[in-house]
């Protein structure tokens, strides 16, 4: 290929049209604020504890007790050594949050246009189609960042794959190799499962292809290079997805030892999640018109209709005060959909969508079928319990499929394919491979469908729907019918005015490509017509959800807590507890107690399984034998508007002996077992443990025995002498052998025991904590972190950093010598 000045200006320009574009939209970042990000918030106030470790120490922790008792920091933004494709992709998010986000949105979307041989107008222009989609602009809002850090690198693995099959064999192995490095390192495994989805469609949609054109040879040489390259970007990643695949078997999303919930009733048996849970957020089947009208469902769960709406009208009817029913009005509740919550629509885009359905009729063959397929798949999927049968089939038959929650996200495949196809209509109008005839009959049933379909909804939305919502009933129950039915007339008008708002922008998308097909307009103008439409299109339906209003003081962001009287009496003590926060600030911040303690609770879809099986059958029923055993020595509790910390004098503390030992058959009895068990003085312990550690004892019934009882000097005594995220040191001191208790969580892949510098085996008893058999004596006992995957991950990478280093170099060697021959 050729490097000349004419052939890169032009990708230059739009690159830097890109950063202009990504800093305009989130302007605010230009004077140093920071998006206000809800699960940000609790990402900062459950990584604080290691961010202050490394910051005091230059070490990193894979550890951390500041939530859920303790856990992992593998998915709290652990840093790996020799992770170099993570500092890759921090070279390539130069430019401030979000901003950086948006940009890689483009960028991504650009270069997959320009490898399926788009001119580098419609390139631009579709990056903008694809970065503005709401959805894509909505999770930033709110804070799923490593969403959409992955989203953004879908369209550049596809670029990578696309390439290979044009046998660009060497650009299209380098270029997956590091952008699927890049995919994975944004450690959102659902997103990149779901890109895997779409590209098994991809391979389809290319296998058939082959097949027919007898180019079989050619596709199984391109799927060879490309599972190199798949096997090469995770070897850049070793270290992440080696932890992850070891501690998602001792989390939530692994399989239970329990065969009961906490309710008492039988539990699902599934080595995932449960399907309820999994289900939860399942998108409307009626809900995909939103793609097309952004308000169709009335958006939000909660939307801004104003002071001339009858939401307003009907709370001064209820006696509200003109300031009292605006406010109100602000914040109506106009979605009528079947999800639990939904912050925006997932809107596409009305001229978006006017020329993917354009693109049905335009484009022909492989891409036509992949893109289609694709966003059939997406769609159908995303109706989770809406199309159950479909659903169900996925999470019993296909795997890791059950793995992931909220369904409905599904969809940004769909929100990937949809602007591709359009844009490629587009490219259609402008080439010659179809007659002006044939043109202009595909744009006559593009706009028969989409302008057609808004008409009826127009004309016929009260016949077809009754805008009822889920939780209408409480607001009836509440406010009275009347008051619902007004609630009903604006959900009614807004879906009239964007249904209007829809047709108006179908109709000005069809005429301006019929003036250029009675030769009235030239392909330049007809682009920036579209870049106008496009644009005008989703930025404002973005702006209503994610504008300058969200973005605040810098310190507010990096520094979102703020101790209340109850933290700063706590943070007093500078011993070794936990704390349980039961105030309002612990409800609606649940990783605040993580920013400032060792806390109970936090924030975090991946915590250990069998600590939230102990949340849920003890800790929220506030059994306080359990809270002891986990040494709570503070409970934050509020009475009237007032906080305070509640000093728990009967805490088991760090460590004690036991003098029973309970044995029991399975997990069940296990956890029920703590119902009534005395922490301080018994233990319980899985018969299935209880074999490995009877194996040091002079047992031997090991299958029979009911309990084992420990002499206990009343003298004893074990004491906490240092404490770190990763590594705590006692001494103990008794005149018998006897069993410690730790009120620690047992976490074997990666705590080791030491007695006296010995390495030893320690136990689990109680259900989460740790148990070590001590000799008498006075003896040192150390626990140390020390997670061999780390190590073992992180010469993998480096291994496979070199290996790419060298594969880039040959590759650019190889390319130069060709361009000079």
């Amino acid at each position: 290929m050729s490097f000349s000045t004419k052939r890169i200006l032009p990708h230059v320009l739009i690159l830097i049209g890109f950063v202009v574009v990504s800093l305009a939209y989130f302007s605010p970042v230009l004077q140093g604020k920071k998006i206000n990000q809800s699960d940000i918030m609790h990402y900062i106030g459950m990584a604080q504890q290691q961010k202050e470790f490394a910051k005091t120490t230059g070490e990193e922790t894979y550890w951390t007790n500041s939530a859920f008792g303790g856990m992992p920091t593998y998915q709290l933004g652990a840093k790996y050594p020799h992770n170099y494709i993570k500092k890759l992709d921090l070279a390539l998010r130069f430019l401030p949050r979000p901003a950086d986000y948006l940009f890689l949105y483009f960028i991504g979307f650009y270069i997959l246009l320009i490898a399926l041989k788009v001119d580098f107008k419609l390139a631009a222009l579709g990056a903008l189609a694809f970065g503005f989609s709401t959805y894509l602009i909505i999770i930033l809002g709110v804070g799923h960042n490593s969403k959409a850090h992955a989203i953004a690198y879908m369209p550049l693995v596809l670029s990578g794959i696309v390439f290979a099959f044009r046998k660009k064999y060497i650009l299209g192995f380098l270029l997956t190799t590091i952008a699927l490095g890049l995919e994975i390192v944004a450690n959102h495994f659902q997103m990149t499962y779901y890109l895997l989805l779409l590209v098994l469609v991809l391979g389809l949609a290319y296998l058939i292809d082959a097949f027919r054109k007898k180019e079989l040879p050619h596709f199984f040489k391109s799927v060879g290079l490309l599972i190199v390259a798949a096997i090469l970007a995770v070897g850049l990643n070793a270290t992440g997805i080696m932890a992850t695949q070891e501690y998602v078997k001792e989390s939530a999303r692994g399989q239970s030892d329990l065969t009961i919930n906490a309710d008492g009733s039988l539990k699902e048996t599934t080595t995932g999640l449960d399907k309820d849970y999994i289900k939860e957020y399942s998108y409307g089947i009626l809900e995909s018109f939103n793609l097309f009208i952004p308000k169709f469902m009335g958006g939000g769960n909660y939307e801004d209709v104003g002071k001339d709406s009858e939401t307003y009208e009907a709370y001064i009817r209820l006696g509200a005060s003109p300031i009292e029913a605006l406010d109100a009005a602000r914040n109506a509740p106009m979605y009528w959909g079947k999800q639990p919550i939904v912050e925006a629509p997932a809107y596409v885009g009305a001229v978006v969508i006017f020329l993917f359905v354009l693109g049905l009729f335009l484009v022909k063959g492989r891409l036509k079928w992949w893109l289609v397929g694709g966003t059939i798949l997406s769609m159908l999927l995303s109706y989770g319990k809406n199309l159950g049968f479909l659903t169900d089939f996925f999470i019993d038959y296909v795997p890791f499929y059950n793995k992931f929650r909220a369904v409905s996200s599904i969809q940004v495949i769909l929100e990937l394919c949809i602007p591709v196809l359009g844009i490629f209509a587009l490219s259609r109008l402008f080439n010659d491979f179809q007659k002006g005839e044939e043109k202009l009959k595909a744009l006559y049933y593009s706009v028969g469908i989409t302008a057609g379909l808004a008409l009826i909804f127009l004309l016929f939305k009260s016949t077809l729907f009754d805008f009822e919502g889920l939780r209408d009933d409480q607001y009836i129950g509440a406010y009275g019918q009347a008051f619902m039915d007004s609630i009903i007339k604006d959900r009614m008008a807004l879906m009239s005015a964007d249904t209007i708002r829809t047709l108006t922008l179908v109709l000005l998308s069809a005429g301006t490509i019929f003036l250029f097909l009675k030769k009235k307009l030239s392909e330049t103008l007809v682009v920036v017509v579209f870049a106008v439409l496009i644009l005008f299109d989703l930025v404002s339906v973005d702006k209503k959800y994610v504008n300058n209003d969200d973005f605040v003081s810098a310190i507010k962001v990096d520094k979102p807590y703020q101790p209340n009287q109850a933290d700063r009496e706590i943070l007093k003590d500078k011993s070794h507890f936990r704390v349980m926060d039961m105030s309002n600030d612990g409800q609606r911040m649940p990783a605040k107690a993580a920013y400032y303690h060792n806390s109970l609770m936090g924030y975090s879809a991946a915590k250990l399984g069998r600590v939230e099986e102990l949340l849920d059958f003890h800790v929220y029923k506030n059994n306080m034998n359990v809270l002891n055993m986990l040494n709570t020595k503070y409970i934050i509790a509020e009475e009237q508007n007032t906080i305070f910390p509640y000093t728990n004098n009967e805490a088991n503390g760090n460590a004690w002996f036991v003098s029973k030992l309970k044995i029991v058959d399975d997990a069940n009895q296990e956890i029920l077992a703590l119902d009534s068990l005395n922490t301080k003085t018994d233990a319980v312990m899985g018969r299935q443990e209880f074999q490995s550690f009877a194996s040091s004892l002079p047992v031997t019934q090991t299958k029979t025995i009911s309990k084992y009882v420990f002499d206990l000097d009343s003298t004893a005594s074990i004491k906490l002498l240092d404490f770190k995220p990763n590594y705590l040191k006692y001494q103990s001191d008794n005149k018998n052998d006897g069993l410690a208790v730790f009120s620690e969580i047992y976490y074997k892949q990666g705590w080791d025991a030491y007695i006296d510098g010995k390495l030893v085996p320690h136990f689990r008893v109680n259900y989460v904590l740790r148990a070590l058999e001590l000799p008498k004596g006075k003896h040192t006992i150390e626990f140390k972190f020390e997670p061999q995957v780390v190590a073992t991950g992180s010469k993998v990478a480096l291994t496979s950093s070199a290996v790419l280093v060298i594969l880039l170099i040959a590759g650019l060697f190889y390319s130069f010598k060709n361009e000079n021959e």
